[in-house]
């Protein structure tokens, strides 16, 4: 496999996370480069290592995860999401006592959510014999930066349009979480 098709199963792996970075951008007061930092690595660093993990387990691991995965994936997006919907609908004051803090919690499961189906492209390494450091590189390098400009943007929007961007980020989550179930159970 060439590296520019690496760069590609890059490139589609950080759809979710470019995502997800999108919508915590929206939601920050003010633009604070390490958290959009930490949200870029948060991201990149799943997205390395689950198809490191992948690779490592290969086939054990995806008969273990595949029957329930997109449950899983669907499940913690879609909480994120109404999570999201919920606080966007509060009052203004509410959202004034809101701090413009990084919430580590939900950082993680978005990154463990988005990056599930990136083990999965692990395990198709170890079956194609492709160099895993080389592959996890190219797919940890393209979701950090493609997720710190997500998070640049999301933040411009933000602060234009705060309440229906963070209700459109929200849907968009929840969506992420639909397509990736409904993907799994066949029905896309």
């Amino acid at each position: 496999m060439s590296l520019l098709a690496v760069f590609g199963i890059g490139v589609g792996l950080s759809g979710d996370a470019f995502a997800a970075a999108l919508t915590h951008g929206v939601k920050m007061r003010r633009m604070i480069y390490r958290h959009a930092l930490v949200i870029a690595l948060t991201f990149a660093g799943f997205q390395a290592a689950m198809p490191l993990l992948g690779w490592l387990l290969a086939s054990q691991f995806t008969r273990l995860l595949n029957p329930i995965d997109h449950w899983i994936a669907f499940g913690l997006l879609f909480l994120i999401g109404a999570k999201m919907i919920w606080d966007a609908c509060r009052t203004e004051a509410e959202h004034d006592a809101g701090d413009n803090g990084l919430k580590i919690g939900r950082l993680l499961m978005l990154g463990i959510a988005t990056s599930i189906d990136a083990a999965a492209v692990g395990v198709s390494f170890a079956v194609l014999e492709i160099s895993i450091l080389q592959s996890i590189l190219i797919i940890g390098a393209t979701t950090l930066v493609l997720s710190f400009v997500a998070v640049l943007v999301g933040h411009r929007i933000g602060v234009r349009f705060r309440t229906p961007a963070e209700i459109i980020g929200g849907l968009v989550l929840i969506a992420i979480g639909t397509r990736i179930l409904l993907e799994d159970v066949g029905i896309f």
